[in-house]
């Protein structure tokens, strides 16, 4: 049987990978019941698992960002997002062969457009998988790459090894603080009411019209952060 589960890992990481994944984990799903939109519920209950599935950002595109959204950082950001659903296909269509179900969860979809809410958190599910911590903005902190990267959830019920929370923090680093053009980050954490709202204001850019930013993710490339030992 642990056999089996490592291969289904292995099987299944390479299809993302094959496919322009960045990073690929598992989560367990129970820790995360409370931070689930009612939507998703009935649904999640019968999937006891999350592959988590990141792709990195381009360094050039993100780095060109100053003090707004940019038109090229829109189109990157769209695009990205549907090659994450693609990848996420086609892993649920191998676990499908494999006789198992899964349901992939759009990388990118408003379901409660006042709190700026998805089915449930990408960032909780890629935390509790392993693949980073949760920094000062709430954007999820990966070792390889910072900020700087999409994600995308898949829930399933094949037999998969789940990795464990990542005990992390920003240390020193506050760059994300000093650069938030609607200082929403504090060494406490984020503020989403100014968050939100900052969001909203970009929307109106000529050319923009989806809640975009990318000044945090431009400034977490990582480098600066501590990601310490697995929680236990």
């Amino acid at each position: 049987m642990v056999n089996d589960i490592e291969k289904n890992f292995t099987e299944l990481k390479k299809t993302a990978i094959d496919g322009g994944a960045s990073l690929f984990g598992v989560a367990e799903l129970a820790p995360l019941q409370e931070y689930f939109h009612p939507l998703i519920e009935p649904l999640a209950s019968k999937l006891p698992f999350a592959i988590s599935i990141a792709i990195k950002l381009s360094d050039s595109i993100i780095d060109d960002i100053v003090d707004a959204p940019t038109l090229i950082y829109k189109h990157h950001y769209k695009s990205v997002n549907y090659m994450l659903d693609q990848v996420a296909l086609a892993v649920c269509k191998k676990i499908d062969a494999l006789g198992y179900s899964a349901a992939p969860i759009p990388s990118s979809q408003m379901v409660d457009w006042e709190k700026q809410l998805g089915h449930l958190s990408h960032r909780l599910v890629a935390w509790q998988a392993g693949i980073g911590h949760i920094g000062r903005s709430h954007l999820l902190v990966s070792r390889e790459f910072g900020a700087r990267i999409r994600l995308v959830t898949i829930l399933t019920d094949i037999p998969l090894p789940a990795g464990k929370p990542l005990e992390g923090n920003c240390n020193d680093c506050g760059k994300c603080i000093s650069s938030c053009p609607a200082q929403a980050i504090t060494k406490e954490g984020l503020i989403r009411e100014k968050c939100i709202a900052k969001l909203k204001e970009f929307t109106k850019i000529r050319g923009i019209g989806v809640s975009i930013c990318g000044i945090c993710v431009r400034d977490c490339t990582g480098k600066q952060t501590v990601t310490s030992k697995v929680k236990t």
